[in-house]
């Protein structure tokens, strides 16, 4: 059964299709801040590791509540690797060296260019389409990563 939420099927199909963009990019940054934390090196090893933990903790809270909202709008969330590596705006990366400002930069950009998407659309989910709650829910989610593009960001200062 759709949800009768006062927002067009088309519409709420067009905001569920961009969030299944965002949640494939979730997913893609998770994975990557998983995969610095399993294998960073250097001196600032110990640190580094408990950072990416931190930061890949607070992406899982971010995809299920993304998946959520995709639910709440009547849709189903991508659930594969296939969907998420052809959904996804980002890309995946192989490293030569393992070290931490080298994962940094990677992350932080990731994280810069899911705040540029995530800005693009707040306006566009209240305005076009007529999805006020979507707008909020995004503009929460942007605010979060800002933070988290704070604290990958402060390591180069």
């Amino acid at each position: 059964m759709q949800p009768n939420i006062g927002i067009k099927p088309e519409n709420l199909t067009a905001v569920a299709h961009i969030l299944n963009g965002l949640l494939a990019d979730e997913f893609l940054l998770y994975t990557k801040t998983r995969n610095a934390h399993w294998n960073v090196e250097g001196p600032d090893f110990h640190d580094k590791h408990k950072f990416f933990e931190a930061q890949y903790e607070a992406l899982d809270e971010i995809m299920d509540s993304v998946a959520e909202r995709i639910r709440k709008l009547g849709h189903y969330a991508p659930g594969t690797l296939k969907d998420f590596l052809q959904l996804t705006h980002l890309t995946e990366q192989s490293r030569e060296k393992n070290d931490s400002l080298g994962f940094i930069k990677e992350l932080l950009a990731d994280h810069e260019t899911i705040i540029v998407s995530m800005r693009e659309n707040i306006d566009r989910f209240a305005n076009e389409y007529k999805d006020a709650g979507t707008s909020d829910f995004i503009t929460g989610l942007m605010e979060e990563h800002e933070t988290m593009a704070w604290m990958l960001r402060a390591h180069f200062r």
